[in-house]
């Protein structure tokens, strides 16, 4: 064994205050370094231009290794922010990887982002870095990214993945292709910071930043409620790019040491080619998807299959969704409330969503003395309510009262995650009622409602910007204006993202 093998040996036995997502890595590559790890998406190459990769936790560990030396290389100082904009493929997971083990903290900016928001948060963040793919579903993101960054003071470095990219941009396919170079001693502790999301909450944008345990109890309150077995082959299909995507893909796996499969969101048909390819047993993906899957005959058509995850973006949806009918493979309803956290539920027998009780709530929910994964609480508000490890209480801290400066304020110990809820008097069971006022959700994408007026009113009189109720995704934009494409044309030109622009696409069918 070489000398950094042992040592890094020796570091991961070491008994730690609090383990990191890179230990529990090493834990399993310690053990079987010569099993699957990573598998790529099959359609990789219509996605981004590259072949599919097959990668065991040796060859991972190499690549994560390159890319380390490669930043800390490149000058960047330990504890700082790197920005990546990457799909659903192994590049994502790698750069994650590496820059916690180069000692950075990752901030994860949404696919769906264009200009004006990622300008916005690498400024908040003060990243030093920028990562991204070259074209992503035939979109030219490396574009995106050197356009972010020069307006972006503080960005020294903007690194790319991928063929044809700008001159100014380093590439990180090069940077795998050879061997690794210089590495630094980080100490291994999961209360640092490792990643920062971005909510939207009344009080508007907001970075959220999160340490290592917090992505774990994440990851935690998932496999457990869920029951997934080590070893196990998961297949993540849902986007990477938040609290939710990072601890239901990265730590979901990294805590099972199994197999990782990822699939870029979404192809029906390739989907499932993957999961009876890779012969998966766990399946994570929008759990609006997950039920049209469970309807399909899951049983005959995907028989490998023995959990399903479903992420609910609109938790207040769960509750009056349809009952699961893949009994081989149970599904588990897992609540999110933005970048604030998450908590989960497996189904019954009869396939229905269960109650869900306020206090403390254990992983699995229904056996006695398990572990706590959080809190679940009513606010006086009327709002759901939530504490416990995942759950970054400082970030969603309420703003200081204007002109009470010096009067200090009481700690809440809870994050308000503004869903309307109540008490079932029968049960006394949690009710999710309502999204937050004022907020509205397209998918995984946020947005203050008073943004729709605001950038209907940039597009001159006559403009019309509204969110409609969508059952599948939450809302869904629409947009009237005189002139439809030049009003595309102008939203793009303010930076916006493609669900912004396309509300004013043309609606005229053939004549």
């Amino acid at each position: 064994m070489s000398l950094k093998r042992r040592k890094r040996s020796d570091a991961v036995n070491q008994p730690a205050v609090s383990p990191t997502l890179d230990t529990l890595f090493q834990r399993t590559l310690m053990r079987q370094p010569h099993a699957a790890a990573l598998l790529d998406p099959l359609n990789k190459a219509r996605v981004t231009g590259h072949q599919p990769r097959r990668m065991n936790y040796a060859e991972a560990d190499t690549a994560i290794e390159a890319l380390s030396a490669h930043f800390v290389e490149s000058g960047l100082p330990a504890n700082s922010v790197i920005a990546i904009q990457l799909p659903n493929t192994v590049e994502f997971v790698l750069t994650v990887l590496a820059a916690h083990r180069a000692g950075l903290v990752v901030a994860v900016l949404p696919l769906l982002w264009r200009h004006a928001e990622l300008t916005a948060a690498l400024n908040r963040t003060a990243a030093r870095a920028i990562i991204t793919m070259s074209t992503v579903d035939g979109v030219s993101y490396a574009d995106l990214a050197m356009h972010a960054a020069a307006e972006a003071f503080s960005i020294r470095h903007v690194f790319g993945f991928g063929a044809d990219l700008p001159e100014g941009m380093a590439s990180l396919d090069d940077v795998l292709a050879r061997p690794p170079g210089t590495t630094r001693a980080v100490i291994q502790d999961g209360r640092k910071a490792a990643m920062i999301s971005f909510d939207v909450t009344a009080e508007g944008f907001r970075p959220v930043p999160r340490p290592h345990f917090s992505l774990i109890a994440g990851g935690l309150a998932m496999s457990l409620e869920a029951d997934i077995k080590q070893g196990a082959t998961v297949m993540a299909a849902f986007t990477p790019m938040s609290f939710a995507g990072l601890a239901s893909s990265l730590a979901v796996w990294l805590l099972s040491g199994g197999t990782l499969a990822l699939h870029h969101p979404f192809e029906n048909e390739v989907l499932e080619q993957q999961i009876n390819a890779h012969e998966c047993e766990v399946l994570i993906a929008p759990a609006q998807l997950a039920l049209r899957l469970g309807d399909a005959d899951l049983a005959a058509r995907m028989p490998t299959l023995r959990n399903v995850i479903g992420l609910w973006r609109a938790p207040e949806q769960v509750a009056a969704s349809d009952a699961w009918i893949a009994p081989h493979a149970p599904l588990t309803d897992i609540y999110l409330f933005g970048e604030a956290g998450l908590f989960g539920a497996r189904r019954g027998e009869d396939g229905m969503p269960v109650p869900v009780m306020p206090g403390a709530h254990g992983a699995p929910r229904e056996q006695a003395g398990s572990s706590i994964a959080g809190e679940i609480l009513l606010t006086p508000k009327g709002t759901l309510g939530l504490r416990g490890a995942m759950v970054p209480i400082a970030a969603y801290a309420p703003p200081q009262p204007v002109g009470e400066t010096l009067i200090a304020q009481p700690p809440r110990d809870y994050v308000d995650t503004g869903y309307a809820a109540r008490l079932d008097r029968p049960s006394g069971a949690i009710c999710i009622t309502a999204p937050p006022s004022g907020i509205m959700a397209v998918g995984g994408y946020r947005f203050l409602s008073n943004d729709l007026q605001e950038w209907a009113r940039r597009l001159g009189q006559g403009a019309l910007l509204t969110a409609l109720p969508d059952r599948l995704s939450g809302h869904r934009l629409a947009g009237r204006a005189q002139d439809n494409a030049r009003a595309r044309e102008a939203l793009s030109e303010l930076g916006l993202n493609p669900l912004m622009v396309e509300a004013f696409r043309d609606r005229s069918g053939p004549a």
